[in-house]
C-alpha cells in the first residue's frame, strides 16, 4: 500500500484540525466559545444567557475549574465568554480574561441571570447560547465538536450557517483517511518538514506538566509521584517518569491553569496523554527530534483514528484511547514496527477497555496515570511479541476489527451506561 498526495494532503489536514491549542477543559471552553460569539452578535453587554446543553457537555462540565475565574462549572464559563472572551481565539477564547472580567462572570453566574437546561435534540456535543439585553437577542449554535460554531442569530434572523458537508465517496459514505497501516506509513515517510508542526505539542504540553509538578494542583498525582521517586519509594524510570509527567499536566489543567495544552480530538486530557509517555520515552532513550516527531505524529493519529469510532463524546475515558496511541508511539520510538503497535492496541483493548468517564475533574489525573501505566506494558508485552488472543472478550486479530469493537462498546454499548452516570452525578444528596 501506498499512499498518494492526497491521501497525504487529506492526514495533514485531520491533523491540524484535530491538535489545536486549547486553554482549560474543553467543554466548558465549548460552551464559553458558543457564549462569546453570541455575544458578539449582539453587539453590547448581554444582560442574560440562556444556554442549551447536551447531556455529555453538561457531565464534563460540572466538576472541573473554568481558566482565570477561580469558579466551575458551566454557568460561570458560559458568562466567562459572553463577558470576556473571543470566539476568534477558538478553544482559547478565555486568554486574556481579566480580573474583573472574571469577577463581573461570577457575579453574573450567582445572579442566576443564567440559565441551563438540556436542548430539545440527541445530540451528543452541541451548545445554543441566547444572549440577551434591552430587548434583543442574539444566539450562536455549536455542534459536533468543541470549536464549530455553525450558526448564528440576530433578533431571530439567521446571519450566518457554516455547518460543513463531510466528503463523501460515491456509494455516500463518508471518506476517511486513517488506519493502522496507513498511520505507520504516513509517520516512517512524511517530510520531515511537513510534520514538525507537532512538536510544538511536546514543549507546550510539556510546560504544562512542569507547572503541575512546581505547585499543588487538584489531586497532585503527578507531584505525589515525584515526591516518591525523591523519597526512593518509587523507582526514577521510564514508566514512573512518564505518569508523573502526563499526570501533572493533567493536575495542573483540570485545576484550571491559565497555559494551554496541545488538544487531540478536543480533549486536552487526550492530547497530554498522546503526547507526554512519547516524549518521556524519547527523554530516557535519548532520541532526536526527528524521532520524536514521526512518534507524535503516530500517537496522535491512533488516537483520532480510534476517536473517530468512538465519537467525541460517550461513558468511555478517552484517557484509555490517548494512552493507547502513546504506546504505539513508544513502540515505535522503541524500535518496533507495525506488528508491534497492533499488538499494543490489543493489549489494551483486553485490559482496561471498560474504564468509564465520569465527567471531567481532578480525578481525571488519576485515570491519566493508570492508562499510562497500562499503556507501557501493554508496549513492552507488544515488544517482546506477547498479544492477548483474537479469539477473547472484544479483542479481534484483524486490528481494525479490533478498533471498530472498541468504538462500537464505547459508542453504542455503553449509551445506558452514560445516562446512569449522569443521573447518578446530577442526584448527589
Amino acid at each position: 500500500m501506498s499512499l498518494t498526495p492526497q491521501d497525504r494532503k487529506a492526514i495533514i489536514g485531520l491533523l491540524h484540525k484535530e491538535v489545536v491549542p486549547a486553554l482549560g477543559c474543553t467543554e466548558p471552553i465549548a460552551v464559553a466559545l458558543c457564549a462569546a460569539r453570541a455575544a458578539e452578535a449582539l453587539g453590547c453587554r448581554p444582560q442574560s444567557l440562556d444556554v442549551a446543553v447536551s447531556a455529555n457537555l453538561l457531565k464534563n462540565g460540572m466538576g472541573v475549574m473554568v481558566p482565570g475565574t477561580g469558579e466551575m462549572g458551566l454557568a460561570v464559563a458560559a458568562a466567562a465568554g459572553a463577558l470576556g472572551g473571543k470566539s476568534a481565539l477558538g478553544l482559547e477564547c478565555l486568554r486574556d480574561l481579566d480580573a474583573a472580567t472574571a469577577a463581573a462572570a461570577r457575579d453574573m453566574a450567582a445572579s442566576e441571570a443564567v440559565v441551563l437546561h438540556l436542548p430539545d435534540n440527541e445530540d451528543l456535543l452541541y451548545c445554543l447560547v441566547t444572549a440577551s439585553a434591552d430587548g434583543r437577542t442574539a444566539a450562536a449554535e455549536l455542534r459536533d465538536s468543541h470549536d464549530n460554531i455553525t450558526r448564528v442569530w440576530q433578533d431571530g434572523v439567521l446571519v450566518s450557517d457554516t455547518a460543513a458537508t463531510p466528503a463523501r465517496q460515491e456509494d455516500g459514505t463518508t471518506v476517511w483517511p486513517l488506519s493502522m497501516a496507513r498511520i505507520d506509513e504516513f509517520a516512517r515517510t512524511a517530510p520531515l518538514e511537513e510534520i514538525s508542526f507537532i512538536l510544538d505539542a511536546a514543549r507546550m504540553n510539556r510546560q504544562v506538566a512542569e507547572e503541575g509538578l512546581r505547585k499543588q494542583y487538584g489531586l497532585g498525582v503527578g507531584k505525589m509521584v515525584d515526591a516518591q521517586i525523591r523519597r526512593h519509594v518509587l523507582a526514577d524510570d521510564l514508566p514512573t517518569f512518564a505518569v508523573k509527567l502526563t499526570a501533572a499536566a493533567a493536575d495542573a489543567r483540570m485545576a484550571g491553569v491559565m497555559m494551554p495544552v496541545m488538544s487531540n480530538s478536543g480533549s486536552g486530557n487526550q492530547g497530554i496523554t498522546c503526547t507526554m509517555p512519547v516524549v518521556a520515552c524519547a527523554i530516557r532513550q535519548g532520541c532526536d527530534d526527528e524521532h520524536l516527531t514521526r512518534a507524535l505524529i503516530v500517537s496522535h493519529l491512533t488516537s483520532i483514528h480510534i476517536k473517530h469510532h468512538l465519537g467525541r463524546l460517550s461513558a468511555h475515558c478517552g484517557a484509555m484511547v490517548a494512552a493507547t496511541a502513546a504506546a504505539c508511539g513508544m513502540a515505535l520510538l522503541m524500535g518496533g514496527g507495525l506488528p508491534d503497535m497492533e499488538r499494543t492496541i490489543r493489549n489494551m483493548v483486553g485490559n482496561v477497555a471498560g474504564m468509564i468517564c465520569d465527567g471531567a475533574k481532578s480525578s481525571c489525573a488519576l485515570k491519566v496515570a493508570t492508562a499510562v501505566s497500562a499503556g507501557i506494558q501493554a508496549v513492552l508485552l507488544a515488544l517482546d511479541g506477547t498479544v492477548v488472543p483474537g479469539n477473547e472478550g472484544i479483542v479481534d486479530d484483524d486490528i481494525e476489527s479490533c478498533i471498530a469493537n472498541l468504538g462500537r462498546l464505547g459508542s453504542i454499548g455503553m449509551k445506558e451506561a452514560d445516562k446512569v452516570i449522569l443521573d447518578i452525578m446530577l442526584h448527589k444528596a
